[in-house]
Order: C-alpha cells, then structure tokens, then sequence
C-alpha cells in the first residue's frame, strides 16, 4: 500500500478480524484518497509553473517592440541577443519544470492503474469463489465488491484523460504565441475538465462504506 505523504492522509486501521479481501479494499480506499490529494498538490504547482510560462512569454511579447524600436547603432545587436538569451533560459527552466511536473502525474496514474488492476483481481476472486451474484453478506455495510470495482474503473479513467490533456498543454504552452490560446491552455490546466466533481464523492463514499470516515 502507498504510505500516506501528508498529515491529512488515510491510514488503514488493522484488525484482526478482518478478511484479506476486506483490508485490501479499504488499503485501497485509503490509497486512492490520498492519490487524489497528491493529485491536487501536483496540479496546483503545475498550475503555479504553467502560469510563469505564459508570463514571461507575454512579458517578451511587450517589451520586444519596444526594444527593437529603442536599440541603435553597433549595439542594438548585442542588447537584443542579451534580452533574449535571457528570456529562453527563464523560459526553459519553467518548461523544465513543468515537465517534472508532469513525469510526477504520470507517475501517480501508473499507480492508479495498479489500484484499479488490485481490485479487479479482489472482485475476479469473489466471482470464483461465490458466483456473479457475489457475497451473500457484503465485505463492509451495503456494498458489493463489484461497486468498488466501478469506483476504482471509473476514477482512473478520468485521471488517465486528464493525463493526456496535461501533456498536450506541456507540449503546447511554450511554442503558443496567441494570448487567447495560452489563456485556455491554462484554464485547462487549472479547472481540469476530464475530473468530475463526483470524483471526489465517489472517493469519500468508500471511506463511508469502509470504516475510513463515520457514518
């Protein structure tokens, strides 16, 4: 199970009386509560890193006239080539950073999909050991093992689309010279519309369902 990384992490509490299936569920449940935090806190940096991109490049749009109208003579040449060695390499560490941003969701995706491919394997058993009809009495209150199954399908395939997006808008941000486009690159970013807003009530509802939270 992945370790929690922040003081509001889940941490699944061991008892003894509880069944393999049932402790790697609610691992699983834990871990996907603190996926998404770390999501989040990858997304805001991101967002943070994304923003100075856009930043400097509209900075460099203003004052590039500017420059090209005020330098003169002999030098005008070698002012210009500063301004510019300067702002590519401004430029290039936020890319850089970006992209270890980005290497850091990829990351935690993979990790999700290891969640999801657990949990299939969870409900793959309970399939051969009960039927398609599954447990007579469920693992925890009310839920079938099939229902965390769905959960667990549901949420990596919003994150692996958010995914994709976020390396488009990587690949893209740096070489955009439209403000209107490196303004819904951004938006994009920041407000990520493969995510649901249910997301986060499918999460809590297997905290209810698995002791994490009270009901």
């Amino acid at each position: 199970m992945e370790a929690p990384c922040t003081s509001s992490g889940l941490i699944t509490p061991r008892k003894k009386d509880m069944n393999n299936s049932a402790r790697k569920i609610k691992d699983i449940a834990a871990d996907w509560h603190n996926f998404m935090l770390k999501w989040e806190t990858f997304n805001d940096t991101g967002f943070s890193i994304a923003n100075k991109i856009v930043n400097i490049k509209l900075s460099n749009q203003r004052e590039s006239g500017i420059r090209l109208e005020a330098f003169e003579g002999e030098d005008a040449n070698s002012n210009l080539g500063k301004a510019n060695f300067q702002y590519n390499t401004e430029l290039e560490e936020c890319c850089t950073e970006l992209l270890n941003i980005l290497d850091k969701m990829v990351k935690l995706v993979l990790k999700m999909e290891r969640l999801c491919a657990t949990m299939k394997g969870i409900l793959d058993l309970d399939t051969y050991q009960y039927g398609e009809t599954g447990r007579e009495m469920p693992l925890f209150h009310t839920w079938p093992t099939k229902y965390f199954c769905e959960i667990s399908v549901e949420l990596t395939e919003m994150y692996k689309k958010e995914l994709q997006l976020k390396h488009v808008i990587v690949q893209e941000i740096a070489h955009t010279s439209s403000c209107d486009l490196m303004m819904v690159e951004l938006s994009a970013w920041l407000y990520q519309p493969y995510i649901e807003e249910k997301a986060t009530l499918l999460s809590e509802s297997m905290l209810l369902e698995t002791g994490h939270r009270s009901l």
